[in-house]
Protein backbone atom coordinates (compact mmCIF):
# COMPACT_ATOMS: atom_id res chain seq x y z
CA UNK A 1 0.00 0.00 0.00
CA UNK A 2 1.09 3.54 -0.78
CA UNK A 3 -0.14 6.50 1.28
CA UNK A 4 -0.36 9.93 -0.36
CA UNK A 5 -2.11 12.93 1.20
CA UNK A 6 -3.64 10.68 3.86
CA UNK A 7 -5.19 8.31 1.31
CA UNK A 8 -3.93 4.77 0.71
CA UNK A 9 -3.60 3.14 -2.71
CA UNK A 10 -2.73 -0.34 -3.93
CA UNK A 11 -0.19 -0.77 -6.71
CA UNK A 12 -1.85 -1.65 -10.03
CA UNK A 13 -1.96 -5.27 -11.14
CA UNK A 14 -3.26 -4.24 -14.57
CA UNK A 15 -2.36 -1.16 -16.65
CA UNK A 16 -4.49 1.66 -15.24
CA UNK A 17 -5.60 4.75 -17.16
CA UNK A 18 -7.35 7.73 -15.58
CA UNK A 19 -8.89 10.12 -18.09
CA UNK A 20 -9.95 13.69 -17.36
CA UNK A 21 -12.27 14.90 -20.13
CA UNK A 22 -12.20 18.68 -19.87
CA UNK A 23 -15.64 20.28 -19.62
CA UNK A 24 -17.55 16.99 -19.77
CA UNK A 25 -20.86 17.38 -18.00
CA UNK A 26 -22.66 14.02 -17.73
CA UNK A 27 -25.23 14.98 -20.38
CA UNK A 28 -22.56 14.89 -23.10
CA UNK A 29 -22.10 11.19 -22.46
CA UNK A 30 -25.81 10.51 -22.08
CA UNK A 31 -26.68 12.18 -25.36
CA UNK A 32 -23.83 10.51 -27.25
CA UNK A 33 -24.66 7.05 -25.89
CA UNK A 34 -28.36 7.50 -26.64
CA UNK A 35 -27.51 8.55 -30.20
CA UNK A 36 -25.38 5.46 -30.78
CA UNK A 37 -22.11 7.39 -30.93
CA UNK A 38 -20.35 5.70 -28.00
CA UNK A 39 -20.74 1.91 -28.21
CA UNK A 40 -17.73 1.27 -25.97
CA UNK A 41 -19.09 3.53 -23.22
CA UNK A 42 -22.53 1.95 -23.48
CA UNK A 43 -20.95 -1.44 -22.83
CA UNK A 44 -18.70 -0.05 -20.07
CA UNK A 45 -21.71 1.40 -18.28
CA UNK A 46 -23.56 -1.92 -18.54
CA UNK A 47 -20.64 -4.10 -17.46
CA UNK A 48 -18.74 -1.63 -15.29
CA UNK A 49 -19.72 1.32 -13.10
CA UNK A 50 -21.29 4.68 -13.93
CA UNK A 51 -21.47 7.36 -11.25
CA UNK A 52 -22.04 11.11 -11.04
CA UNK A 53 -19.50 12.95 -8.90
CA UNK A 54 -18.79 16.47 -7.73
CA UNK A 55 -15.78 18.38 -8.96
CA UNK A 56 -13.96 21.07 -7.02
CA UNK A 57 -15.34 24.62 -6.97
CA UNK A 58 -14.09 26.79 -8.59
CA UNK A 59 -14.93 24.40 -11.41
CA UNK A 60 -11.84 25.25 -13.44
CA UNK A 61 -9.13 23.16 -15.08
CA UNK A 62 -6.08 23.55 -12.86
CA UNK A 63 -7.70 23.04 -9.43
CA UNK A 64 -9.52 19.93 -10.57
CA UNK A 65 -6.70 18.26 -12.47
CA UNK A 66 -4.48 18.72 -9.44
CA UNK A 67 -7.21 17.38 -7.16
CA UNK A 68 -7.51 14.28 -9.33
CA UNK A 69 -3.77 13.52 -9.26
CA UNK A 70 -3.36 14.33 -5.56
CA UNK A 71 -6.63 12.76 -4.39
CA UNK A 72 -7.30 15.89 -2.36
CA UNK A 73 -9.10 19.27 -2.51
CA UNK A 74 -7.34 22.62 -3.10
CA UNK A 75 -7.10 23.24 0.64
CA UNK A 76 -4.47 20.47 0.57
CA UNK A 77 -2.69 20.94 -2.77
CA UNK A 78 -2.95 24.73 -2.93
CA UNK A 79 -4.02 25.20 -6.57
CA UNK A 80 -7.24 27.19 -6.27
CA UNK A 81 -7.57 28.55 -9.81
CA UNK A 82 -5.81 28.96 -13.12
CA UNK A 83 -4.85 32.45 -11.99
CA UNK A 84 -4.48 34.27 -8.69
CA UNK A 85 -3.46 37.50 -7.00
CA UNK A 86 -0.08 37.01 -5.34
CA UNK A 87 -0.34 39.26 -2.31
CA UNK A 88 3.38 38.89 -1.58
CA UNK A 89 4.39 40.52 -4.86
CA UNK A 90 1.21 42.51 -5.51
CA UNK A 91 0.86 40.95 -8.96
CA UNK A 92 -1.66 38.75 -10.77
CA UNK A 93 -0.04 35.52 -11.95
CA UNK A 94 -0.79 32.20 -13.61
CA UNK A 95 -0.81 29.21 -11.26
CA UNK A 96 1.05 26.95 -13.68
CA UNK A 97 4.36 26.93 -11.78
CA UNK A 98 4.95 23.95 -9.45
CA UNK A 99 6.07 26.42 -6.77
CA UNK A 100 2.37 26.90 -5.99
CA UNK A 101 1.88 23.21 -5.16
CA UNK A 102 1.61 22.31 -1.49
CA UNK A 103 1.19 18.54 -1.75
CA UNK A 104 2.82 15.67 -3.66
CA UNK A 105 0.98 13.92 -6.45
CA UNK A 106 0.03 10.27 -6.50
CA UNK A 107 1.71 10.04 -9.91
CA UNK A 108 5.09 11.02 -8.45
CA UNK A 109 4.62 8.65 -5.52
CA UNK A 110 3.73 5.74 -7.81
CA UNK A 111 6.82 6.41 -9.91
CA UNK A 112 8.99 6.52 -6.78
CA UNK A 113 7.47 3.20 -5.73
CA UNK A 114 8.66 1.60 -8.96
CA UNK A 115 5.65 1.96 -11.26
CA UNK A 116 6.15 3.19 -14.81
CA UNK A 117 4.03 6.34 -15.21
CA UNK A 118 3.00 8.39 -18.26
CA UNK A 119 1.10 11.68 -18.44
CA UNK A 120 -0.29 13.27 -21.60
CA UNK A 121 -2.11 16.59 -21.36
CA UNK A 122 -3.55 18.77 -24.09
CA UNK A 123 -2.25 22.19 -23.06
CA UNK A 124 1.26 22.77 -21.85
CA UNK A 125 -0.01 24.98 -18.99
CA UNK A 126 -0.73 21.81 -17.00
CA UNK A 127 2.32 19.74 -17.86
CA UNK A 128 4.73 21.08 -15.24
CA UNK A 129 2.11 20.82 -12.47
CA UNK A 130 1.03 17.28 -13.34
CA UNK A 131 4.59 16.06 -13.79
CA UNK A 132 6.11 17.78 -10.77
CA UNK A 133 8.51 15.44 -8.99
CA UNK A 134 7.54 12.54 -11.25
CA UNK A 135 9.97 10.17 -12.92
CA UNK A 136 8.48 9.05 -16.22
CA UNK A 137 6.88 10.36 -19.40
CA UNK A 138 5.08 13.69 -19.28
CA UNK A 139 4.27 15.87 -22.30
CA UNK A 140 1.54 17.99 -23.89
CA UNK A 141 -0.09 17.79 -27.30
CA UNK A 142 0.55 21.51 -27.66
CA UNK A 143 4.34 21.05 -27.58
CA UNK A 144 4.68 17.42 -28.63
CA UNK A 145 7.36 18.33 -31.17
CA UNK A 146 9.60 19.83 -28.48
CA UNK A 147 9.92 16.79 -26.20
CA UNK A 148 13.30 15.84 -24.74
CA UNK A 149 14.36 12.93 -22.60
CA UNK A 150 15.58 15.33 -19.92
CA UNK A 151 12.33 17.29 -19.61
CA UNK A 152 9.64 14.92 -20.87
CA UNK A 153 11.13 11.44 -20.53
CA UNK A 154 10.57 10.77 -24.23
CA UNK A 155 11.51 11.98 -27.71
CA UNK A 156 10.03 11.41 -31.15
CA UNK A 157 6.44 11.83 -29.97
CA UNK A 158 5.11 13.17 -33.28
CA UNK A 159 6.55 10.21 -35.18
CA UNK A 160 5.23 7.79 -32.55
CA UNK A 161 1.70 9.18 -32.69
CA UNK A 162 1.70 9.65 -36.45
CA UNK A 163 -0.14 12.96 -36.28
CA UNK A 164 1.10 16.55 -36.69
CA UNK A 165 1.13 18.92 -33.73
CA UNK A 166 -2.46 20.23 -33.64
CA UNK A 167 -3.76 23.76 -33.22
CA UNK A 168 -4.44 24.64 -29.60
CA UNK A 169 -7.90 25.76 -30.74
CA UNK A 170 -9.12 22.46 -32.13
CA UNK A 171 -10.61 19.11 -31.25
CA UNK A 172 -7.40 17.63 -32.67
CA UNK A 173 -5.54 18.77 -29.55
CA UNK A 174 -7.58 16.32 -27.48
CA UNK A 175 -7.49 13.59 -30.11
CA UNK A 176 -3.69 13.76 -30.00
CA UNK A 177 -3.88 13.03 -26.26
CA UNK A 178 -5.92 9.87 -26.86
CA UNK A 179 -3.86 8.75 -29.85
CA UNK A 180 -0.66 9.24 -27.84
CA UNK A 181 -2.15 7.29 -24.94
CA UNK A 182 -2.94 4.31 -27.16
CA UNK A 183 0.52 4.37 -28.77
CA UNK A 184 2.22 4.58 -25.38
CA UNK A 185 0.17 1.66 -24.11
CA UNK A 186 1.04 -0.37 -27.21
CA UNK A 187 4.77 0.42 -27.13
CA UNK A 188 5.72 1.28 -23.52
CA UNK A 189 2.82 -0.26 -21.57
CA UNK A 190 3.04 2.03 -18.54
CA UNK A 191 1.61 0.77 -15.27
CA UNK A 192 -0.30 4.01 -14.76
CA UNK A 193 -1.28 6.65 -17.30
CA UNK A 194 -3.10 9.97 -16.87
CA UNK A 195 -4.73 11.61 -19.90
CA UNK A 196 -6.15 15.14 -19.75
CA UNK A 197 -7.93 16.83 -22.66
CA UNK A 198 -9.04 20.38 -23.49
CA UNK A 199 -12.59 21.76 -23.51
CA UNK A 200 -12.43 23.50 -26.89
CA UNK A 201 -15.39 21.47 -28.17
CA UNK A 202 -17.43 21.80 -24.99
CA UNK A 203 -17.06 25.59 -25.06
CA UNK A 204 -18.62 25.60 -28.53
CA UNK A 205 -21.01 22.67 -28.73
CA UNK A 206 -23.84 21.70 -26.39
CA UNK A 207 -24.58 18.05 -25.52
CA UNK A 208 -26.26 16.13 -28.31
CA UNK A 209 -25.14 18.44 -31.11
CA UNK A 210 -23.29 17.11 -34.13
CA UNK A 211 -20.00 18.71 -33.05
CA UNK A 212 -20.20 17.25 -29.56
CA UNK A 213 -21.26 13.80 -30.73
CA UNK A 214 -18.40 13.64 -33.24
CA UNK A 215 -15.91 14.44 -30.46
CA UNK A 216 -17.29 11.79 -28.12
CA UNK A 217 -17.42 9.21 -30.91
CA UNK A 218 -13.71 9.87 -31.52
CA UNK A 219 -12.96 9.52 -27.83
CA UNK A 220 -14.99 6.32 -27.58
CA UNK A 221 -12.89 4.67 -30.27
CA UNK A 222 -9.62 5.32 -28.45
CA UNK A 223 -11.04 4.25 -25.08
CA UNK A 224 -12.14 1.02 -26.73
CA UNK A 225 -8.57 0.48 -27.92
CA UNK A 226 -7.24 0.97 -24.40
CA UNK A 227 -9.85 -1.44 -23.08
CA UNK A 228 -8.83 -4.07 -25.63
CA UNK A 229 -5.23 -3.61 -24.44
CA UNK A 230 -6.38 -4.78 -21.00
CA UNK A 231 -6.50 -1.42 -19.22
CA UNK A 232 -8.54 -0.50 -16.20
CA UNK A 233 -10.06 2.84 -17.23
CA UNK A 234 -11.50 5.49 -14.94
CA UNK A 235 -13.09 8.41 -16.76
CA UNK A 236 -14.03 11.67 -15.11
CA UNK A 237 -13.99 15.43 -15.80
CA UNK A 238 -12.53 18.57 -14.31
CA UNK A 239 -15.83 20.45 -14.58
CA UNK A 240 -19.10 20.65 -16.46
CA UNK A 241 -20.16 23.33 -18.93
CA UNK A 242 -23.22 25.53 -19.45
CA UNK A 243 -24.52 28.17 -21.81
CA UNK A 244 -23.92 31.61 -20.28
CA UNK A 245 -26.21 33.78 -22.37
CA UNK A 246 -29.45 35.68 -22.10
CA UNK A 247 -32.47 35.17 -24.33
CA UNK A 248 -30.88 37.47 -26.90
CA UNK A 249 -27.94 35.09 -27.24
CA UNK A 250 -25.45 37.58 -25.82
CA UNK A 251 -23.21 36.77 -22.82
CA UNK A 252 -25.01 37.44 -19.52
CA UNK A 253 -22.25 39.14 -17.53
CA UNK A 254 -21.98 40.72 -14.09
CA UNK A 255 -19.09 43.18 -14.47
CA UNK A 256 -17.92 43.06 -10.89
CA UNK A 257 -14.97 45.45 -11.08
CA UNK A 258 -17.27 48.10 -12.56
CA UNK A 259 -19.69 47.49 -9.67
CA UNK A 260 -16.99 47.96 -7.05
CA UNK A 261 -15.50 50.98 -8.85
CA UNK A 262 -18.88 52.68 -8.77
CA UNK A 263 -19.35 51.87 -5.09
CA UNK A 264 -15.86 52.32 -3.62
CA UNK A 265 -14.01 54.37 -6.22
CA UNK A 266 -11.83 53.34 -9.20
CA UNK A 267 -9.50 50.43 -8.47
CA UNK A 268 -10.13 50.56 -4.72
CA UNK A 269 -11.11 46.89 -4.78
CA UNK A 270 -9.41 44.27 -6.96
CA UNK A 271 -11.51 41.61 -8.71
CA UNK A 272 -9.65 38.43 -9.73
CA UNK A 273 -11.06 35.93 -12.24
CA UNK A 274 -9.40 32.55 -11.62
CA UNK A 275 -10.59 31.24 -15.03
CA UNK A 276 -8.03 33.48 -16.73
CA UNK A 277 -5.46 31.61 -18.81
CA UNK A 278 -3.61 32.20 -22.11
CA UNK A 279 -6.43 30.61 -24.14
CA UNK A 280 -9.13 33.28 -23.83
CA UNK A 281 -10.65 32.62 -27.27
CA UNK A 282 -12.53 29.77 -25.54
CA UNK A 283 -14.33 31.94 -23.02
CA UNK A 284 -13.16 35.57 -23.09
CA UNK A 285 -11.91 35.09 -19.49
CA UNK A 286 -15.54 34.94 -18.35
CA UNK A 287 -16.50 32.28 -15.81
CA UNK A 288 -18.90 31.88 -12.90
CA UNK A 289 -16.40 32.36 -10.05
CA UNK A 290 -14.57 35.47 -8.84
CA UNK A 291 -12.65 36.53 -5.78
CA UNK A 292 -12.39 40.11 -4.50
CA UNK A 293 -9.72 41.88 -2.48
CA UNK A 294 -11.13 44.84 -0.55
CA UNK A 295 -9.28 48.01 0.43
CA UNK A 296 -8.29 48.64 4.03
CA UNK A 297 -11.22 49.81 6.12
CA UNK A 298 -13.92 48.14 4.01
CA UNK A 299 -15.39 44.99 5.53
CA UNK A 300 -16.79 42.07 3.60
CA UNK A 301 -19.98 42.30 5.66
CA UNK A 302 -20.61 45.84 4.39
CA UNK A 303 -20.97 44.73 0.75
CA UNK A 304 -21.98 41.05 0.82
CA UNK A 305 -25.70 41.80 1.21
CA UNK A 306 -25.81 44.03 -1.87
CA UNK A 307 -23.74 41.56 -3.88
CA UNK A 308 -26.13 38.75 -3.03
CA UNK A 309 -29.00 40.89 -4.31
CA UNK A 310 -27.47 41.22 -7.80
CA UNK A 311 -29.44 39.45 -10.49
CA UNK A 312 -27.59 36.32 -11.57
CA UNK A 313 -25.54 35.91 -8.39
CA UNK A 314 -25.88 32.49 -6.73
CA UNK A 315 -23.56 32.69 -3.72
CA UNK A 316 -21.45 35.35 -2.01
CA UNK A 317 -19.21 34.32 0.89
CA UNK A 318 -16.52 35.89 2.98
CA UNK A 319 -13.04 34.39 2.98
CA UNK A 320 -13.60 31.98 5.87
CA UNK A 321 -16.98 30.84 4.58
CA UNK A 322 -15.67 30.22 1.07
CA UNK A 323 -12.60 28.37 2.30
CA UNK A 324 -14.79 26.06 4.38
CA UNK A 325 -17.57 25.45 1.86
CA UNK A 326 -15.34 24.96 -1.19
CA UNK A 327 -12.27 23.45 0.56
CA UNK A 328 -9.97 26.26 -0.60
CA UNK A 329 -6.70 27.60 0.83
CA UNK A 330 -7.85 30.72 2.70
CA UNK A 331 -4.60 32.59 2.08
CA UNK A 332 -5.01 32.35 -1.70
CA UNK A 333 -8.51 33.75 -2.09
CA UNK A 334 -9.75 37.28 -1.56
CA UNK A 335 -11.88 38.83 1.16
CA UNK A 336 -15.01 37.82 -0.78
CA UNK A 337 -15.83 34.98 -3.16
CA UNK A 338 -18.68 35.41 -5.67
CA UNK A 339 -20.33 32.59 -7.63
CA UNK A 340 -22.83 33.35 -10.37
CA UNK A 341 -25.82 31.28 -11.47
CA UNK A 342 -26.00 28.72 -14.26
CA UNK A 343 -26.62 31.13 -17.13
CA UNK A 344 -24.48 34.02 -15.85
CA UNK A 345 -20.76 34.78 -15.80
CA UNK A 346 -18.66 37.29 -13.88
CA UNK A 347 -16.29 39.74 -15.54
CA UNK A 348 -14.05 42.54 -14.31
CA UNK A 349 -14.79 45.67 -16.35
CA UNK A 350 -16.70 45.68 -19.62
CA UNK A 351 -13.77 47.46 -21.28
CA UNK A 352 -11.32 44.71 -20.32
CA UNK A 353 -13.02 41.72 -21.96
CA UNK A 354 -12.46 41.18 -25.67
CA UNK A 355 -15.29 38.95 -26.83
CA UNK A 356 -14.53 39.31 -30.52
CA UNK A 357 -13.03 35.81 -30.59
CA UNK A 358 -16.31 34.17 -29.59
CA UNK A 359 -17.72 32.64 -32.77
CA UNK A 360 -20.54 30.83 -30.93
CA UNK A 361 -22.83 31.75 -28.00
CA UNK A 362 -20.76 31.77 -24.81
CA UNK A 363 -20.47 28.48 -22.93
CA UNK A 364 -18.38 28.52 -19.78
CA UNK A 365 -17.94 27.17 -16.25
CA UNK A 366 -16.55 27.92 -12.81
CA UNK A 367 -19.61 27.80 -10.59
CA UNK A 368 -21.60 25.36 -8.51
CA UNK A 369 -23.80 24.80 -11.57
CA UNK A 370 -20.88 23.07 -13.33
CA UNK A 371 -19.96 20.85 -10.38
CA UNK A 372 -21.57 17.58 -11.55
CA UNK A 373 -19.23 15.38 -13.60
CA UNK A 374 -19.18 11.74 -14.72
CA UNK A 375 -17.12 9.10 -12.92
CA UNK A 376 -17.09 5.94 -15.02
CA UNK A 377 -14.97 2.81 -14.46
CA UNK A 378 -14.88 -0.04 -16.97
CA UNK A 379 -15.04 -2.61 -14.18
CA UNK A 380 -17.74 -3.48 -11.65
CA UNK A 381 -16.99 -2.08 -8.19
CA UNK A 382 -18.61 -4.46 -5.74
CA UNK A 383 -19.01 -3.23 -2.23
CA UNK A 384 -18.87 0.52 -2.86
CA UNK A 385 -21.64 2.64 -1.36
CA UNK A 386 -23.29 4.21 -4.41
CA UNK A 387 -25.26 6.59 -2.17
CA UNK A 388 -22.22 8.39 -0.80
CA UNK A 389 -20.89 11.60 -2.25
CA UNK A 390 -18.31 10.85 -4.91
CA UNK A 391 -15.69 13.37 -6.03
CA UNK A 392 -13.79 13.46 -9.29
CA UNK A 393 -10.64 13.08 -7.22
CA UNK A 394 -11.84 9.61 -6.15
CA UNK A 395 -10.90 8.37 -9.64
CA UNK A 396 -7.53 6.86 -8.68
CA UNK A 397 -8.98 5.35 -5.50
CA UNK A 398 -11.67 3.55 -7.49
CA UNK A 399 -9.26 2.51 -10.25
CA UNK A 400 -6.48 1.22 -7.99
CA UNK A 401 -8.28 0.05 -4.85
CA UNK A 402 -11.55 -1.32 -6.21
CA UNK A 403 -11.33 -2.07 -9.95
CA UNK A 404 -8.19 -4.22 -10.12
Amino acid sequence: MLTVNQRSYRAPTQPTVVVCVDGCEPDYLGQAVAGGHMPWLKRALAEGTGLVADCVVPSFTNPNNLSIVTGAPPSVHGICGNYLYDTASGTEVMMNDPKWLRAPSLLAALADAGCSVAVVTAKDKLRALLGHGMKGICFSSEKADQCTEAVNGITGVVALVGKPVPSVYSADLSEFVFAAGVKLMQTRRPDVMYLSTTDYIQHKHAPGTAGANAFYAMMDGYLGELDRLGCVIALTADHGMNAKVGMDGRPDVIYLQDWFDARLGPAAARVILPITDPYVVHHGALGSFATVYLPAGVSAASVIGDLRALRGMEAVLDRAGAAERFELPADRIGDIVCVSERFTVIGTSASRHDLSGLDAPLRSHGGISEQKVPLVVNRPLPGIDRNRRFRNFDAFDLALNHAQ
